[in-house]
């Protein structure tokens, strides 16, 4: 039977394998894993045992993402990301999003690059939390001298929102999702701690785990 402690067996695993920073990185500077590109209408996801991409769900609109979309490798988002939203008890128990904006078109998934954060928006999605952080991708030669939420066009952010209350709508019902508070860089990264934070708790056991099989 497989177990997710053997993450690292035969593939690294993007989720538990990779890290969020390495040492030459700045603060703002965070490792991302790619799971849909903007060309995507379908929902990829990672599956959190196996770590390869998986088909979540055919989306049932025509939006496709604004931006590049993701995950920041071992963080999770569970206690210290729901306490720092007023609106949710619960966080959404994956590791924490990341939307990624490039100049050039970026054409596959399953890649990992660097991306400097910019900012955040606090998404409630049924009452979790789910916040997703904004980030550019490092180097860029457009986007490359943004440091901060506020150096990012609004249509960007405002498209990303938009993005986020519709790509789960099914006609007919409602959908219980809030993406009205968007913050900056000072306070993506104290999210990004958290969801660290949240992750050692959680899932620190199992680098112990791997270290003692090596």
């Amino acid at each position: 039977m497989y177990s997710n402690t053997d993450f690292n067996r035969w593939r690294r695993h993007p989720w538990h394998g990779l890290h969020a920073q390495t040492d030459d990185m700045p603060a703002d500077i965070v490792q991302a894993f790619i799971e849909m590109t903007t060309y995507d209408v379908v929902k990829y996801e990672l599956d959190k045992v196996s770590g390869f991409l998986m088909v979540d769900r055919p989306q049932r609109t025509t939006s496709s993402p604004p931006c590049l979309y993701g995950f920041i490798p071992r963080t999770y988002c569970a206690e210290e990301v729901a306490k720092r939203c007023a609106d949710a008890e619960i966080a959404d128990g994956d590791p924490l999003d990341i939307c990624v904006f490039s100049e050039r078109n970026i054409t596959r998934a399953d890649i990992v690059l660097r991306a400097r954060v910019v900012g955040g928006i606090q998404m409630i999605d049924g009452g979790e939390a789910d916040d997703k952080i904004i980030a550019v991708l490092d180097g860029d030669n457009i986007w490359g001298d943004v440091h901060d939420i506020a150096d990012l066009p609004k249509i960007k952010t405002e498209r990303l929102q938009h993005y986020l209350m519709t790509y789960k709508m099914i006609p007919a019902k409602v959908t219980n999702i809030k993406v009205d508070y968007v913050y900056g860089r000072d306070e993506a990264l104290e999210v990004i701690a958290a969801a660290e934070k949240d992750y050692n708790k959680h899932y620190g056991h199992l680098h112990t785990v791997a270290r003692s099989k090596e």
